[in-house]
């Protein structure tokens, strides 16, 4: 078999500015048979940035911030000035509650806030001391122009990490065991105008693993949802075994559209059970879930992989928008592979397999013969995908993805 690769060079363009999106990859927890962000790379570590701050497990608040004397995360980001940076040293670190950086704390467009994993270490924010309620996050990004880079957030009393702010990039990061969605964009209060919802944010390179909230009906994988702004991106991204969807671009009539968000080189698999076999079969169990209320709003969703999630790979979810849905490959979901019944979305190239019988898949919209959608049986293009899946990380932080050994594309 022809062996293919998923994805190609990893830069992002955010708002005008050119950013270099790879470099400082820390070494994150594996996924048991995965690789992590930054798992191989043992050479040549970049230069530590001049006059960074340095935050360690066992650091204090008054500390002066040296590698020798650690600060707190909090104080850090606090002192960190616009376009510096702040190093978390490996170790768990243990808060109960959110550690925030606020509206206001803001890099530049030239120059980002950078909040990174020591090179070649891990940093584990861990929040288990918190109980489950809306008002207990994580990390959250309330400020623009960050960049964190190689921490995992876990056991949050909500999302793991809320990105609040603007023009931010979050890379390398693993959200895993938080009781809502592991990373979530949207406004930060009721009285955010919508002005001022969350935009132009990347969310790269990065893992979101068995997030479940109690009544496992609202605990994604990653979601852009109910109140955030256009020009969010999710690249080379990999959700998977979160108890309700793997990607939530929920909409309600209440609040009105969100912007547009692209979706690309991603994963999601295994979504609405949990890797200790847990179901609550009340979950939606999307690989990609597109909208709500009926509301139109035109997502790019390309070069993605739906597998074997619970219920459609992916799913309009109600949007009778025009979405731009191509270059996508879904298989073996338990529903529909490919489930849009309403609007005028435009349907290029994607591939629909399965190793069984399954219902039909259905796209109401512009779909061409360019597309090999399932209806009883699997086009000359399934062959490339059967076989064990599997995937990893590469040290220039694109996914790569692997059926039966072989690298696959959509």
């Amino acid at each position: 078999m022809q062996k293919k690769k998923l994805v190609i060079a990893c830069i992002g363009l955010v708002t005008g500015s050119l950013v270099a999106l790879s470099g400082t990859m820390a070494q994150a927890t594996p996924t048991s048979g995965h690789a992590p962000a930054g798992a191989g790379v043992t050479d040549a570590r970049p230069a530590l940035a001049a006059d960074a701050l340095y935050v360690a497990p066992g650091g204090s608040d008054d500390a002066a911030g040296t590698e020798s004397d650690p600060t707190t995360l909090s104080s850090a980001i606090s002192r960190v000035t616009s376009g510096g940076t702040v190093y978390l040293r490996g170790g768990t670190y243990a808060y109960s509650e959110t550690v925030t950086i606020a509206p206001g704390n803001d890099g530049t467009s030239g120059a980002r806030t950078t909040l990174a994993a020591y090179p070649g270490e891990t940093p584990v924010l861990n929040f288990a001391a918190m109980s489950e309620d809306p008002a207990n996050r994580g990390l959250a990004v309330n400020g623009a122009y960050w960049h964190v880079d190689g921490v995992i957030v876990e056991h949050a009393g909500d999302n793991g990490i809320f990105v609040g702010g603007s023009d931010n990039v979050i890379e390398h990061v693993v959200t895993r065991f938080n009781h809502d969605s592991g990373l979530q964009i949207s406004r930060i209060a009721s009285d955010t105008p919508d002005d001022e919802w969350p935009a132009n944010n990347l969310v790269l390179s990065s893992e979101s693993h068995d997030n479940a909230d109690s009544d496992g009906e609202d605990a994604d994988g990653f979601a852009s949802k109910l109140t955030s702004g256009p020009g969010n991106v999710f690249r080379y991204t990999v959700s998977h075994n979160n108890i309700d969807d793997g990607w939530d671009l929920y909409t309600k009539s209440e609040t009105g559209p969100i912007g547009p968000v692209t979706i690309e080189d991603s994963l999601s698999y295994d979504n609405g059970t949990l890797s200790d076999g847990t179901v609550n079969s009340d979950g939606d169990r999307n690989g990609y879930k597109l909208g709500g209320d009926g509301i139109e709003v035109d997502h790019v969703v390309r070069r993605n992989i739906a597998y074997n999630n619970g219920h459609h790979g992916f799913t309009y979810n109600s949007n009778p928008g025009s979405m731009a849905v191509s270059d996508n490959v879904s298989i073996d979901n338990t529903e529909r592979n490919f489930s849009f019944d309403k609007g005028t979305s435009v349907f290029r190239d994607n591939v629909s397999c399965r190793s069984d019988d399954g219902s039909n898949d259905k796209t109401v919209g512009d779909a061409d013969s360019s597309n090999q959608f399932w209806t009883g049986t699997n086009g000359p293009a399934c062959a490339a995908y059967s076989g064990a899946m599997d995937w990893s990380f590469a040290e220039d932080g694109t996914l790569a993805v692997t059926f039966g050994g072989s690298k696959v594309t959509p």
